[in-house]
Parts: C-alpha cells; structure tokens; sequence
C-alpha cells in the first residue's frame, strides 16, 4: 500500500532496475533511526527525571525509542517511498521462501 497513489503523487511507471527494493530501504531506514531513537529518548529520560533516574528506567526508555522510531521510520517509507509503490513490490521485491 502506497499512499503516494491516493495523493496523485505516482505516475504507475516502474522505476529503475539499480534502485534499492522497498523491503531494502525500510530495512535500512529502520535500522539507522532505531539507534537515533534510542539515543534522543535516552536524552528526555535524563531531562525528564533528572538525578532521580535509575539505569533500568533509562534502558525502558531507550528500547521504547528505538522501537517507536524505527517503526514509525519504516512506516513512513513504506507509505510514501517511490520504491514501495505495487508495481515495484511486485518487480522487484523477491519473496524469501526457500
């Protein structure tokens, strides 16, 4: 599902065979932004507690992070990346059954 398509962004044409397939791109963009994540929620837990943080308190925060940014992350490239459009999922995405 691309929401490139519900907004007139996408023309339906296939794009070009040395580009990088969806599940590639979210892959990567989830990977970087979960260390991101991680660290900028690390850095509110500190703000927010203060001398009062504990070291689980801020690994809870930190792993909170990094999942909710790097969901949101794929999510978004998913829904609006030329690459996640059907037909190019459809062309280029490979299945991974043995």
């Amino acid at each position: 599902m691309s929401l490139r398509q519900f907004f007139g962004l996408s023309n339906g044409e296939l794009m070009r065979p040395d580009a990088k397939p969806c599940s590639a791109m979210m892959r990567q963009t989830a990977s970087i932004f979960c260390f991101g994540g991680a660290l900028a929620f690390w850095t509110l837990s500190r703000v927010h507690y203060g001398p009062r943080i504990t070291f689980p308190r801020a690994v809870r925060w930190g792993l909170c992070g990094a999942v909710t940014c790097s969901s949101s992350t794929a999510l978004l490239v998913h829904l609006f990346s030329t690459e996640c459009e059907p037909q190019n999922i459809a062309t280029y995405d490979k299945p991974t059954s043995p």
